[in-house]
């Protein structure tokens, strides 16, 4: 993931089956096709280049079956793992909370849910018949990434769409190439767990 121009869309698909999305960059480019396994007891997704498909470049990976408090390996297209990201159970239960890891099993990133009424409110207008569909429009969750001193590095936000299935992920400070690589791919994780959830 080099010459990224952000802020990075992430667009969710409604129209296949399976848990996809595509992540375009601000210049256009396609910046990756993200695919999710279904039914499968561990999370399994795979990165590729962009739509078509061609080219694997990451695999994400749950070290355990489904459970809230799992952690996420991501691994390049030779195999090596290059960080984690890793969900904080109980802490999560009322606002999100992560923490990427890097390859060196050494603590980066945390990312925290900004606000977490703007989901409780989401899920109970989702309830109310017909307009549930519109919730997309009315409730934007957002999600911060800080570093170990607490400078904010990058924002992912829900943006106001049908079904809610457009994000955009802004970045607000330095980050090096390694580093942009471990937080685009836990943001795309984590957007997975997070939608999933409402």
């Amino acid at each position: 993931m080099t010459d990224i121009v952000f802020p990075i869309k992430f667009t969710f698909n409604i129209t296949t089956f399976s848990n996809d999305f595509s992540a375009v960059d601000a210049s256009g480019k396609t910046v990756a096709y993200v695919k999710q396994k279904m039914f499968k007891l561990k999370e399994d997704i795979s990165i590729y280049n962009n739509e078509s498909k061609s080219i694997l470049n990451y695999k994400i990976k749950a070290d355990r079956w489904i459970d809230f408090s799992a952690a996420y390996s991501f691994k390049d297209a030779n195999g090596k793992e290059i960080g984690k990201i890793a969900r904080k159970g109980w802490a999560s239960m009322w606002k999100a909370k992560y923490h990427i890891i890097d390859q060196h099993q050494q603590l980066q990133y945390q990312i925290n849910e900004d606000n977490g009424w703007v989901k409780v409110f989401d899920r109970m207008f989702g309830e109310i018949p017909i307009l549930g569909g519109l919730t997309g429009y009315v409730f934007n969750p957002s999600y911060s990434l800080k570093d170990n001193q607490g400078n904010v590095i990058a924002r992912l936000k829900k943006e106001p769409s049908f079904f809610g299935r457009k994000f955009s992920l802004e970045k607000l400070g330095e980050m090096d190439t390694d580093d942009k690589e471990r937080i685009i791919l836990g943001f795309m994780m984590m957007v997975l767990l997070e939608r999933r959830r409402g």
